[in-house]
């Protein structure tokens, strides 16, 4: 879109005062006089670009989240759509969370009420595209968010990237998301394959030391692939560890029994798991089922929401895992409590880490607008690259201006046993909080290059 006009017909219904006063309304726009009616022009230095400006002339901007509500990441993603849908409550409502991420915050984003949109991808790129294009086309939203599997996170950097709206990740483990396939238009506030690798890494070596062997369980996309490789490559060359076995399988398998089986016969002493969702309660179940837990150590690198009440603390009781945050923490850091007590309040369970991915994401993305002072998509992605120290609900953190990463910490935490747990949520104890400067790779380890603003 090149250009934005009132046609002939709607300038008949506008009085030359409600033309002005929409127009200063619009960022970077000048109302011209022309034949037969009124034209919007755009300086130059802020052309029309994407859904930019249509889709904030209005009195309300829109969100559309691609989220998987069936299939084998369904737990995971209605958990991450709480989220945001309590983050965008809070933007509308000035609540006293918000205007500590967003102080500019009022009652909205800019004069406006921000709204959010919804639909399932099913976990698959294919789906998630055409739901954001749906919401292009009807709704003009102004960011894109969801993914829970990274290759739909893959899909929407690059669809973001043509389109020129901003995008989000939502749940997104792959090194790949900030790295080689990393967009101008992409930003990831959550920990990945090489942060857990780097967080857990050491507490592993710590507790069971080296020349040690492990077998992998590894889905079949690009979130397994670069979790295992960064996971292996820590415990080889920092400890001597042997991958013996690394079984790959397809998103959504029923039956592991095959895999099992030839994890069984691969002389393991660990079995590290980095299925997720569904497909992680499956095959945990079933390692117990044929007698490899607790013969072998299970290790999760990096944490499932839900996995703990899904499969029972009689398995995860001991299992160490790195996550994004674990709700316990609300009596270290205040932002925190005050996050998990409005989320309990609101959906009667306390938030797993998906849905405080989105709600931080979304109270980090509200306060780079509001600081801005425009929705324009340029406008906003350079204020995320300033760099600037923000808050998280784990302290202060900041965007990477390189890759569009978030620096923060990743969270080490170790299952409960059952007579330990202080209520029917307390399935883990925090052990370590890692600083992300320390677990972080540089920015061009894995490829990243940022394309164009415009």
């Amino acid at each position: 879109m090149s250009k934005f006009k009132l046609t002939n017909e709607a300038t008949s219904a506008i009085s030359r005062r409600d033309a002005l006063h929409r127009s200063a309304g619009v960022a970077g726009a000048t109302l011209l006089a022309s034949f037969g009616g009124i034209q919007w022009a755009y300086a130059e230095d802020k052309p029309a670009m994407g859904t930019w400006p249509a889709g904030s002339q209005g009195d309300t901007v829109f969100i559309g989240a691609a989220v998987p509500l069936t299939g084998t990441y369904a737990v995971q993603g209605a958990d991450e759509l709480k989220g945001m849908e309590l983050a965008v409550e809070h933007m509308n409502t000035n609540h006293e969370l918000m205007k500590k991420f967003a102080p500019k915050v009022n009652n909205g984003l800019l004069g406006k009420k921000v709204k959010l949109l919804s639909a399932d991808s099913v976990a698959k790129p294919n789906q998630a595209l055409q739901v954001e294009q749906t919401f292009i086309g009807q709704n003009k939203i102004i960011m894109m968010t969801g993914s829970t599997s990274s290759a739909v996170a893959v899909a929407l950097n690059k669809f973001a990237e043509r389109e020129k709206i901003l995008y989000l990740a939502g749940i997104s483990g792959s090194n790949d998301t900030t790295g080689k396939d990393c967009v101008r238009y992409g930003f990831r506030q959550n920990f990945y394959g090489e942060t857990a690798a780097n967080a857990i890494g050491p507490v592993l070596v710590k507790k069971f030391g080296k020349n040690r062997k492990a077998a992998f369980m590894t889905p079949d996309y690009t979130y397994g692939h670069t979790t295992t490789k960064s996971v292996n490559d820590y415990l080889v060359k920092n400890a001597g560890w042997t991958m013996v076995t690394n079984q790959v399988s397809p998103l959504g398998t029923q039956d592991f029994s095959q895999y099992l089986t030839n994890i069984a016969n691969s002389g393991a002493e660990f079995l590290i798991n980095v299925n997720w969702g569904r497909d992680a309660v499956l095959s945990t179940q079933q390692a117990k089922q044929f007698g490899l837990l607790p013969k072998m150590t299970l290790v999760i690198p990096y944490q499932i929401p839900f996995l703990a009440k899904e499969v029972g603390p009689d398995i995860t009781a001991g299992v160490l895992a790195a996550t994004d945050f674990w709700w316990t923490l609300e009596d270290k850091y205040p932002l925190a409590k005050l996050f998990v007590e409005s989320f309990h309040k609101k959906y009667g369970y306390r938030p797993e880490w998906g849905a405080q991915n989105s709600y931080v994401s979304f109270a980090q993305w509200a306060r780079m607008v509001t600081e801005a002072g425009s929705f324009y998509p340029p406008d906003v992605i350079k204020q995320y690259e300033k760099g600037e120290t923000i808050p998280s609900l784990l302290g202060d953190v900041h965007y990477r201006p390189q890759d569009h990463q978030c620096i923060r910490p990743v969270v080490i935490v170790r299952g409960k046993a059952k007579k330990d747990m202080k209520n029917d949520e307390d399935f883990w104890e925090v052990i370590e909080i890692v600083p992300g400067e320390k677990v972080t790779q540089p920015a061009d380890a894995f490829g990243c290059k940022l394309g164009d603003y415009t």
